[in-house]
C-alpha cells in the first residue's frame, strides 16, 4: 500500500512546480504579471503548509495547519478559474489538469479535516 502521507506530499510539490511552469507559459502583461504573483504564492504554500502540518504539536494545531493548506488551495482554485475565462495561458490542457488536480486536492483536504474532527470528538 502507498504511503498517503507521502503522495499528498508529492502531489503538493507536483502540483506547485506545475504551476510554476504554467505561469512560465502566460501572456506577459500587467494583469498576468499581478494573476502569476498571486498564484505562485498560494500553491506553493499549501505544499509548505502541509510539510508544517506533519509536524503539528497536537491534533487541533493539525487541524488548522490543514485548513490554511486547504484555504490556499481554494484561492489558487480561484486564480485558475479566472486565468481561465480570460485566456491568459495558451496551453489549455495543461491548465484543465492543473484545474482538475486542484480540485482533487480540495477534496481530500476537506476529507483529510472531516475525519481528524471526527476522530477528535471521539477522544
Amino acid at each position: 500500500m502507498k504511503n498517503i502521507k507521502y503522495d499528498i506530499e508529492h502531489r503538493l510539490i507536483q502540483f506547485s512546480i506545475d504551476i510554476i511552469k504554467l505561469c512560465q507559459k502566460t501572456n506577459k502583461n500587467f494583469a498576468s504579471e499581478h494573476l502569476i504573483k498571486q498564484i505562485i504564492r498560494p500553491s506553493t504554500s499549501s505544499a509548505l503548509n502541509y510539510g508544517e502540518a506533519q509536524s503539528a504539536e497536537s491534533t487541533r494545531d493539525f487541524q488548522h495547519k490543514m485548513k490554511i493548506c486547504l484555504k490556499e488551495l481554494r484561492e489558487t482554485s480561484v486564480n485558475l478559474k479566472i486565468q481561465k475565462v480570460i485566456q491568459n495561458i495558451s496551453d489549455t490542457l495543461a491548465l484543465e489538469r492543473l484545474i482538475k488536480e486542484n480540485n482533487e486536492l480540495i477534496a481530500i483536504f476537506v476529507s483529510s479535516i472531516r475525519t481528524s474532527k471526527s476522530k477528535n470528538n471521539k477522544v
